[in-house]
């Protein structure tokens, strides 16, 4: 059976079972299990081997099953980059891109800027950082020890200079860069215990220590950036769900030039703020 056939017959099974954008989903796994890009999918005559359509057709239910898509395929482009993504780490999601690009804003003309990312997950967001100022001195951290793990093979494979450091938001960083920081950026846990089961299954399948925080988180992370930013620094912060709305007052009372950005759709996504 040629691909083109295999594509249409596995893109009305996924129809079936409810899949979000089936067609998309099913190209990318077969270039995946083909270990070719969509030209080369489009191109190929000979039909899959019995070896590699076991491999396509067992993908296929686990994403019916609710497996991301990423978990699949092993990788998440994000910006200019691609990162390695795996079960029990965050997988960056494209609205993030969005926090990348403002906080590359704030930063503006600074020279050799310090930068901290908070809760890095993969470390897309400090590798994407790096990756668009290289001058910049870049710091990740995270209190998942898989995350960590993982975010430095994804800084290895990237040749990407980021160092990336275990531990509860601001606390593992060197005592020397209190004060010197120039943007902390993060896009922390904000879903509530009561939002979570309403989300669908495979975010659910996320680590919950990368989904479950809040209004709370939000309020350390902005009075532990204090003791950190420089005079004028930045804080950045990705923002969602219920807490959402209630942040920049949270940042309003000790951080001056307080906005809240939108995302591409148009939707409350980005809160920004410098130290007085």
């Amino acid at each position: 059976m040629r691909p083109s056939d295999v594509l249409r017959r596995a893109t009305g099974y996924l129809e079936r079972h409810g899949v979000e954008s089936p067609r998309e989903t099913v190209e990318v796994l077969m270039m995946t299990v083909l270990r070719t890009d969509r030209a080369g999918l489009y191109s190929r005559y000979a039909g899959l081997s019995s070896a590699e359509a076991r491999v396509f057709g067992r993908a296929l239910c686990q994403r019916c099953a609710g497996t991301p898509l990423q978990h699949l395929t092993g990788e998440q482009p994000f910006r200019r980059i691609s990162v390695r993504v795996q079960p029990g780490v965050f997988i960056p999601r494209p609205e993030t891109e969005a926090l990348v690009g403002k906080a590359l804003d704030e930063l503006g003309d600074v020279d050799d800027p310090v930068v901290v990312d908070v809760g890095t997950g993969t470390g897309a967001v400090a590798l994407a950082i790096k990756d668009e100022r290289p001058g910049a001195e870049v710091f990740a951290t995270d209190l998942s020890p898989e995350a960590v793990e993982l975010a430095r093979a994804n800084a290895a494979r990237l040749s990407l200079q980021v160092t990336v450091v275990g531990g509860d938001l601001l606390d593992p960083l060197p005592e020397e860069l209190r004060g010197w920081v120039d943007l902390v950026v993060s896009n922390p846990p904000y879903v509530t215990e009561e939002e979570l089961q309403d989300l669908p299954a495979e975010v659910r399948a996320e680590p919950r220590l990368a989904l479950v925080g809040g209004i709370q988180l939000y309020e350390r992370l902005a009075d532990q950036a204090l003791r950190w930013l420089r005079d004028g620094g930045v804080l950045a912060v990705e923002i969602g769900g219920s807490p959402g709305a209630d942040v920049a007052k949270v940042l309003e009372g000790s951080y001056m030039d307080v906005r809240t950005l939108p995302d591409l759709a148009g939707r409350d996504r980005i809160v920004v703020a410098r130290r007085p």
